[in-house]
């Protein structure tokens, strides 16, 4: 893959993984109530979901899903059902005063950002469609797997890195004393948005 043709590909990805989401609302929320650690989860994990999504579109299975209605019906219902329950979850919560460092057991019990992060991008069938337009300006006819690997590793190092960016921004100093003080808020305000979204991806 030539160089000039993987950067634009870098800046279209990063264009991407900026724009705000249930990802990032994610993101925030698990690194909020679940401390750094979980952040990172979630960030990781949801880097490995996108960059499962971008192999499997290079691969030439995407196309599958879009051409499948029914396949993509089920991902699509089962996605918005996933942002409809982290949506309830938050908005169930109540104000706690949390701990700046919550320990192991209280991570455990209420967040599981290796599943979060990688549900919320596995169970979203856009990003087929997003990197079969995507990948369609960069992968010529008879492209060696080296190419689609640089493309996939790419897309998932890129989501990764700006989410683990967000976690740890998140989760260190003032700030993360400030949204614990409101977490309450935090949690209403993300259920809500998540709650949309849900409502949104079933309408659409």
């Amino acid at each position: 893959m030539e160089f000039h043709l993987w950067l634009s590909l870098v800046v279209i990805c990063i264009l991407g993984a900026l724009s705000p989401g249930p990802s990032l609302a994610l993101v925030i929320q698990n690194s909020l109530n679940g401390g750094a650690s979980q952040g990172y989860a979630t960030a990781i994990s949801h880097g490995i979901g996108v960059a499962l999504y971008a192999a499997i579109t290079a691969t030439g299975i995407g196309l599958l899903i879009i051409q499948s209605p029914a396949l993509f019906s089920i991902i699509k219902y089962a996605g918005a059902a996933f942002l409809l329950y982290l949506g309830i979850k938050a908005l169930l919560s109540k104000q706690q005063h949390l701990q700046l460092q919550p320990s192991a057991e209280h991570q455990k019990r209420t967040i599981n950002g290796w599943r979060d992060g990688f549900l919320i991008a596995f169970l979203n069938p856009k990003l087929a469609i997003f990197f079969l337009a995507l990948f369609s300006q960069f992968v010529v006819p008879g492209a060696g797997w080296q190419q689609k690997m640089i493309m996939t590793v790419t897309v998932g190092i890129i989501d990764m890195s700006w989410y683990l960016i967000i976690a740890f921004t998140i989760s260190r100093g003032p700030i993360i004393a400030k949204l614990r003080q409101n977490s309450h808020i935090v949690d209403k305000v993300t259920g809500s948005f998540l709650i949309v979204l849900a409502a949104r991806v079933v309408l659409n």
